[in-house]
């Protein structure tokens, strides 16, 4: 019993050392593997974990691809969302209708008047800076009025409430301080010049309600009062005095 398993255990090994032929591929070709080689490649279908080590660096790369994609989706998607930047509001000026555009052009002209005639007279004439000074305090009054017309009418998107109608009376206001303080002509034309950048700030930036068109006009008005009254408090200081202080101060 024991020479036939000796027997047994040397023709085994012989066979495990025995070569044969497999088939490889679509090329035909014959290899020559060993029995041994063959029960490697079985076991090492028992244990798949080993054949994703070769594999390894493209499954990174397809990681990698994957998880920066929707970062530049992400970046893309920022882009198109942000809105478009809206267009100034001098811009609407344009689109003023005629009539309105017309008249506040005309109402310009007492605004510019006084310093001209004062440049083209080389002369500071104090009763035309009264004159340019009290047209400014009735245009406040009348950027006032406006408010309120604005306000009280049916559909509008201003409605009458406290903050309309309080900020259509203090233009008013400044009005009324100015022609107060008129004794001092330069603090009454300070007085009118902060009360228009007020009402402009408030009725522009403050409560929007008006048409674009009508806040270009309004910021191209007060812009032109700006300059003029400077302009006239400048001449006080380059050109000698002349005239009457008012129109009914007789020295």
């Amino acid at each position: 019993m024991l020479h036939f398993i000796q027997r047994f255990s040397q023709a085994s090994s012989k066979m495990l050392k025995c070569p044969f032929t497999v088939r490889l591929g679509a090329s035909r070709r014959t290899d020559t593997l060993s029995l041994k080689t063959c029960l490697q490649w079985d076991l090492s279908s028992l244990f798949p974990r080993s054949r994703c080590f070769p594999s390894f660096p493209l499954c990174m790369s397809k990681v990698q691809y994957y998880h920066t994609s929707p970062c530049s989706f992400k970046k893309k998607q920022k882009q198109e969302v942000l809105p478009a930047r809206p267009p100034i509001t001098i811009t609407y000026l344009p689109k003023t209708p005629k009539p309105a555009l017309y008249i506040t052009l005309a109402g310009l002209i007492p605004f510019i008047a006084p310093p001209l005639i004062m440049v083209m007279t080389k002369s500071y004439i104090p009763v035309l800076a009264f004159t340019q000074m009290a047209y400014g305090a009735s245009f406040l009054s009348f950027l006032g009025g406006i408010r309120w017309g604005f306000a009280l009418t049916e559909g509008s998107p201003a409605k009458p409430d406290y903050v309309n109608l309080a900020n259509g009376v203090a233009p008013v206001v400044f009005s009324w301080f100015a022609f107060i303080i008129s004794e001092s002509l330069n603090e009454a034309i300070i007085t009118v010049i902060i009360g228009l950048g007020l009402a402009l700030h408030i009725e522009v930036f403050l409560l929007p309600h008006y048409p674009n068109w009508f806040k270009a006009l309004r910021i191209v008005v007060t812009l032109v009062a700006y300059f003029s009254f400077i302009i006239t408090l400048l001449l006080q200081d380059i050109y000698p005095e002349k005239g009457p202080k008012r129109p009914d101060y007789v020295e």
